[in-house]
């Protein structure tokens, strides 16, 4: 009897997987049906981040393309650090908050540094 029980607490997820299978099947689904089919060679082709993707491997190109990507990268990380931050600050205290603040500060600069650069401008 108890797995029955421990089958029942998972049926609220066995629906909410269901439902989400079903929108996202009516949404494409929907748009196949909806939307104007056109393609052709330029939308069919690969996009690959600004520069032609079938071209020879050993071809030089722009360093910026990895800063925007790791400052991606940070400010993802930055996020990810301050939900629960945000949820314990209660229980961490000043210390905790003041931990935050200089690891927000040395982002922030660093932010700025790539900026004054000019690394996040493009021709």
């Amino acid at each position: 009897m108890a797995s029955h029980e421990l089958l029942i607490e998972y049926l609220p997820i066995l629906i909410f997987m269901g439902i989400a299978c079903v929108i996202s099947a009516g949404a494409v689904i929907g748009s196949l049906l909806v939307a104007k089919q056109n393609p052709d060679t330029e939308k069919n082709s690969a996009y690959e981040c600004g520069f032609e993707a079938f071209s020879d491997a050993r071809n030089k190109f722009d360093v910026r393309f990895y800063l925007v990507t790791l400052l991606f990268i940070i400010f993802d990380l930055e996020i990810a650090f301050l939900f629960p931050w945000a949820i314990s600050l209660g229980k961490i205290g000043l210390f905790g908050f003041w931990s935050m603040m200089i690891f927000l500060t040395v982002l922030t600069v660093g932010f700025i540094y790539e900026w004054k650069k000019g690394a996040l401008e493009w021709e």
